[in-house]
């Protein structure tokens, strides 16, 4: 135990020791010319002591393999694979359960291509990890560009990189940084905003609302509380199914028996306990591992996992609907138990716990994938192992209560057709949040499959077939022909009739802010019939502050995300206020940025950050850099009241349904422009 102990400390060093920035490898890159028709781009590393960076081609399974990408590559193409030299190292990893290959001190990353033409423009870089003993980087990019004539023109000298695209990641002083943002940026605005772009609105005016914030600036503890929440209710929820809930009364007897000594029997039920918050936060610190606070922030709009989660979600809910179960190897849980029978102490019981862990898994795998999928997309480096604690927590409770109060065993309920009515009902909930994990792809990337009113109509039957249900009048596969609708049962069915009701009318625009924080956004709604909407006139930053120029008007920039909850249900909560509405709508400019919209700017854009140098691909991206390096905040929604010239005239606001307290906030910014 004082080993687990000891390995759950390091993970969570681990975790804090990535929220710090830090800038470990340093990349020179270049274009060899081979004379015969042939090139290579060349990506030199050099590494600072401690740290690694692994080799090409590990798999999917492992840690970040170096890869190479190309942009754009005219009069060239890529010939063979990512090519590392230096001094390979090759180890067993034990956090992947696989061998891996890194490079210390040095590496040299090449990729060869062939030119098929006489002039040639590339745009490419590559993609790798690194990592030392105590953290890990997120992905990280190096970019290489060049752009001239190749050898097959006749008595053509070597080409090489201008000494402006030859690029290190050794970061220049922060004026430096400061001063060429603006320019950076406003090279390549939107189509059509070019010209806007002007230094003043995108200089950086952290300090000025810090001085208007105070110390009254948004938190994340809040945030994390209700993922704790939230991680609770699925672990209390888990109890009671028919894989969890018969096990309690036993294991309990188990402890009373083998010890005389009812002291000494809590002490082991509370150890059991204990045991399985470690096995749980454990996996919840595993999945911050595996991933990173980057990529779990780039889950939250990326497509393919979107959709992966909405699949698996499905799976899920088929499985608690009765349609198979999810089970791991009968070997797994046969070799923990015996092992748990071989040994004494403390081990003994932690392997009775991990044993619980396994065998319960067809009942509380499908609510720890979903806990874990909700809470990994928010992006939070620290949000999985606060769910999972949660989850934990609540599950190891009953069994440490029962074991300091046996007689509580005699007034539990018995084990009977109801937890698999809670096992259905979870069923149709999963099914249900599914359908937001495909909006979230559906608005991000602009297919336009699933907008306000297929929603709500999906919503509006899943809720109808629960309530149905839990009457009675459908049956699944594991249902007792002769079961009949208890009084819980009546009034949860109630619940569910009347929820599905509730949503009928926001198929004609009603807000519907029960579930604001879930359905698209009121804009994919094709059918209207609500007077009041409040959505921006500009979604573009540069033209809005052009815009507020010409009608002489305050301006409220929204920070805002296709798969932001909190987004939602401010839109739906706060901005539905006709007094909100009318301020928004008549006396300000509103834009409206999308931190997470996948539309490819027209060209990208080269910026340094943080001493590393990265490129501005999408729409998203733009707008999620301008936040972070003008306004220094990176959640959503953000709001910031500015004058024309790009300065805040308030302090920032974040999520908060007060709507008086919203009304003074935009009250304030117009009352700070008329006395300026």
């Amino acid at each position: 135990m004082k080993k687990l102990l000891t390995i759950l400390v390091l993970l969570v060093a681990f975790v804090a020791a990535k929220a710090q920035m830090m800038d470990p490898v340093h990349f020179t890159t270049q274009m060899k010319d081979l004379k015969n028709g042939e090139a290579e781009l060349v990506f030199k590393a050099t590494i600072d002591a401690g740290w690694h960076v692994y080799s090409t081609g590990l798999g999917n399974d492992g840690p970040i393999s170096a890869s190479f990408h190309k942009v754009k590559m005219d009069g060239a193409e890529p010939v063979g694979k990512l090519q590392a030299r230096g001094k390979e190292i090759k180890q067993f990893d034990k956090l992947f359960e696989m061998e891996v290959r890194y490079f210390e001190q040095a590496v040299t990353f090449v990729q060869k291509i062939k030119f098929t033409k006489a002039k040639y423009d590339i745009d490419c870089y590559i993609e790798y990890g690194a990592c030392n003993d105590q953290a890990c980087l997120p992905p990280s990019e190096v970019q290489l560009k060049a752009a001239g004539t190749s050898s097959l023109a006749e008595n053509q000298p070597e080409q090489q990189l201008t000494p402006a695209a030859e690029a290190s990641t050794t970061s220049p002083s922060s004026s430096a940084r400061d001063s060429s943002l603006a320019a950076e940026i406003g090279s390549d605005s939107l189509a059509g905003s070019d010209s806007l772009a002007t230094t003043d609105l995108w200089a950086p005016v952290v300090s000025e609302l810090q001085a208007f914030n105070g110390n009254t600036a948004p938190t994340e503890n809040m945030a994390l509380w209700l993922i704790f929440i939230e991680g609770l209710l699925g672990g209390f929820i888990a109890l009671f199914t028919p894989c969890v809930w018969p096990i309690i009364p036993m294991t309990v007897s188990f402890f009373l028996k083998r010890n005389k000594d009812r002291a000494k029997a809590i002490r082991e039920a509370t150890t059991y306990g204990a045991s399985i918050v470690v096995i749980y936060v454990l996996l919840g610190l595993a999945v911050t591992l595996l991933f990173g606070a980057s990529a779990l922030n780039a889950l939250a709009t990326n497509a393919v996992f979107n959709i992966f989660f909405c699949l698996l979600l499905v799976v899920f809910a088929a499985s608690f609907l009765g349609a198979f179960e999810i089970t791991l190897p009968a070997s797994w849980s046969t070799k923990i138990d015996e092992k748990s029978e071989s040994t004494t102490g403390l081990l003994s019981i932690f392997l009775m716990a991990f044993t619980l862990a396994l065998v319960s898994f067809s009942c509380t795998g499908p609510i720890i994938g979903f806990l874990l999928v909700a809470v990994s997309t928010q992006g939070s480096i620290v949000a999985p192992t606060i769910g999972m604690l949660g989850f934990a927590i609540a599950l190891a409770i009953p069994f440490t209560l029962f074991a300091m109060f046996p007689s509580l065993l005699k007034s539990a309920p018995k084990s009977g057709g109801w937890m698999n009515a809670i096992k259905v009902t979870l069923g149709f909930i999963e099914l249900a949040f599914a359908l937001k994990f495909l909006s979230v792809a559906d608005l991000a990337y602009g297919w336009h499959i699933l907008d306000r009113e297929v929603f709500l109509s999906l919503w509006i039957v899943i809720f109808g077939l629960l309530g149905a249900y839990l009457l009675g009048w459908l049956k699944f596969p594991h249902d007792d022909d002769q079961h009949r609708t208890n009084v819980p049962q009546f009034f949860l069915a109630m619940a569910s009739l009347a929820f599905a009701i509730y949503m009928i009318p926001g198929l004609w625009g009603a807000p519907l802010k029960a579930i604001s924080a879930f359905a698209p956004p009121m804009s994919t709604q094709d059918f209207n019939l609500q007077k009041t909407v409040t959505e921006a006139k500009y979604k573009d930053y540069e033209q809005g502050m052009a815009a507020a120029k010409a009608e002489h008007k305050p301006v409220v920039i929204d920070f805002t995300g296709f798969g932001c909850v909190n987004c939602r249900k401010m839109e739906a909560a706060v901005w539905s206020d006709p007094q909100v509405a009318d301020i928004l709508n008549n006396k300000y400019i509103l834009i409206s940025l999308y931190v997470d919209d996948k539309t490819p700017l027209a060209t990208p854009i080269e910026v340094e950050e943080n001493g590393q140098k990265r490129t501005l691909r999408t729409v998203g991206d733009k707008w999620s850099y301008l936040q972070r390096v003008k306004f220094g905040a990176n959640a959503q929604p953000f709001y910031v009241l500015l004058n024309e010239e790009g300065h805040p005239l308030a302090g920032s606001r974040s999520y908060d349904e007060d709507i008086q307290g919203y009304i003074d906030f935009l009250k304030k910014g117009i009352n700070a422009r008329e006395a300026r």
